[in-house]
């Protein structure tokens, strides 16, 4: 995941300045929070968050063909 460094912010401050940091999700997509110079948290825009769980279909068809593929004698077994 790349960083836009702009988009740093300490704990201390998003908690001092939380509609400061919820402007810069707006505008920028997302903020790193640090907590002891460190990335600990990311605040994201909660329809980013909606649209990042949301797998593809050709995605779980894929993993469903290689899960049939790989269990075959187990579903067959199953199937009796």
């Amino acid at each position: 995941m790349n960083v836009n460094t702009n988009n740093l912010v300490s704990i201390t401050e998003a908690n001092q300045n939380f509609s400061r940091v919820a402007r810069m999700v707006d505008e920028n997509g997302a903020v790193v929070i640090l907590k002891n110079n460190t990335p600990r948290y990311l605040l994201i825009e909660f329809n980013a968050a909606e649209k990042a769980q949301t797998a593809k279909d050709e995605d779980v068809l894929s993993i469903s063909k290689r899960l049939i593929t790989k269990n075959r004698d187990a579903y067959e077994v199953l199937a009796k």
